[in-house]
Parts: structure tokens; C-alpha cells; sequence
């Protein structure tokens, strides 16, 4: 396909404007694979975040309400992935203004909706700064994360192994 030409037309010693067609948007998947469902987890609606902590733990108390069940730091980075994957992982943001989400970010949107605690998500950052150390990488994860040299598959693969190793070590 030929680029379009744009503005009036040139004159002597101009060259036209030319442009190219927008790339079409990837569509999102159909449907959403049920490892996916389960791992990723819904953000939180509205309604639910107007409802705070101590009336949600006495509903849950009293049977009216599910809080999510906190998870391990390997399990968590797994989930991670998971949110990254559903969502979209991005660079420079912990929240995009599309929805994406950097390894922070996503941590960030686990620990408030209650699929970790606070003090297991210490655990697992500790998990992927030694395995970011193991791979000669001396930066902070979030600044790792924003590298231009970084790819969705690469940070991916050092999550997971991260993961690994917070599971030979029992957590």
C-alpha cells in the first residue's frame, strides 16, 4: 500500500507530507483462558473499593463477603505474570492511562485488592533482586523494568525464575 499524500500540493524545492496508515489495534483475546481467570484476578469494582477493610472483615465474618486469599511470595510472582499477561505490561508507568501495568504496578494492584500481604510481597521483590544480582544486574526491579533493552518475554523469564527459587526455598 502506497503512503497517502497530505497538504496542498508542493512547490518548487518542497517535498510533500506524506504519512503512513495507523498500524491496526490488536483486538484482546476472545476468550480468556481459565489459567488466566483464576490467576488474574478481576480488579476490584467500585462498589468494592467504597466498602472499607473493617466493614468488608466483618461481612466476611459474617459469610456476606470472600476476601481473596493472600498467596506465597513464589505463588505471587506467578500471579504477576498472570496480571501482566491479562493486562498488559508496560515501561515508565506502574499504571499506564491504558491499563498496563509494570512489575510494581502489578504487585501494587495484588497487594490492594488482598491477593498478598505486605510482607510476603517483601519477599518475593527480595526473591527477584537476587535473581536480577544472579544475572549481573545491579539496579532496582522497577528500574531493571524500564530499560529500553527490555522485553515483555524477558521480564517474564526473570520473574519466573524468581519464582523458582522462592519455591526451593519454601516460600
Amino acid at each position: 500500500m502506497a503512503p497517502t499524500t497530505t497538504g496542498p500540493a508542493p512547490r518548487a524545492g518542497r517535498f510533500p507530507h506524506t504519512t503512513t496508515p495507523p498500524a491496526p489495534a490488536l483486538a484482546p483475546p476472545a476468550v480468556i483462558p481459565l489459567a488466566l481467570e483464576i490467576w488474574a484476578p478481576a480488579p476490584p469494582t467500585w462498589g468494592q473499593r467504597l466498602i472499607p477493610k473493617g466493614v468488608r472483615s466483618a461481612m466476611a465474618d459474617l459469610g456476606l463477603w470472600q476476601e481473596p486469599r493472600p498467596l506465597k511470595p513464589s505463588f505471587h510472582l506467578v500471579q504477576v505474570i498472570e496480571v501482566l499477561t491479562r493486562y498488559g505490561w508496560c515501561q515508565a508507568f506502574d499504571f499506564s492511562p491504558t491499563g498496563r501495568m509494570c512489575i510494581r504496578g502489578a504487585q501494587t494492584f495484588l497487594e490492594s485488592t488482598g491477593h498478598v500481604t505486605t510482607i510476603d510481597r517483601g519477599k518475593a521483590v527480595n526473591y527477584l533482586q537476587s535473581q536480577l544480582a544472579r544475572q549481573g544486574v545491579n539496579m532496582r526491579f522497577w528500574e531493571w523494568n524500564d530499560l529500553s533493552c527490555n522485553t515483555f518475554r524477558g521480564v517474564e523469564a526473570t520473574i519466573s525464575a524468581a519464582s523458582d527459587m522462592a519455591r526451593k526455598n519454601g516460600d
